[in-house]
């Protein structure tokens, strides 16, 4: 089947551009884990300990998430562990919502980091299969 009516050639390139987008942003969100991490240490739930280290944690998942992405091999699996990583740290933005005065932002920002997360989680999940979601013709 091919993708909105594409044909298979021109999907398989949207795939692929598609998936080295997310791999970039997750290589450079985590790479933003260890830049700003003060940043990220804000949104770090008061309930969870060692806040430090669930940053830098969660950076090199990321950034190690992203580069597995790549690697056609992996791409499944590392798909379904942005997946889960994208729910782990999603108390974070809940924390952030309920904590505005931590990020300087407006109300509506705070609000649509939440349903972006799930956006992010349907990205990912676009890319859980091996062939990458473009099914093959059968002649």
């Amino acid at each position: 089947m091919d993708f909105c009516g594409i044909e298979d050639g021109t999907s398989k390139m949207i795939k692929t551009l598609s998936k080295s987008l997310l791999a970039l942003f997750m290589v450079s969100a985590g790479i933003l884990h260890f830049v700003r991490y003060d940043f990220f240490l804000k949104i770090v739930p008061d309930y969870l300990p060692f806040p430090l280290e669930i940053v830098y944690v969660s950076g090199v998942c990321e950034i190690a998430l992203g580069i597995l992405l790549l690697i056609p091999r992996f791409s499944p699996l590392a798909a379904w562990g942005i997946i889960a990583l994208l729910i782990a740290v999603f108390p974070a933005n809940i924390y952030a919502y309920q904590h505005q005065e931590l990020i300087p932002a407006p109300p509506i920002i705070h609000f649509l980091r939440l349903p972006l997360q799930g956006l992010l989680i349907l990205w990912a999940y676009w890319h859980t299969r091996q062939n990458d979601g473009v099914e093959q013709r059968k002649n």
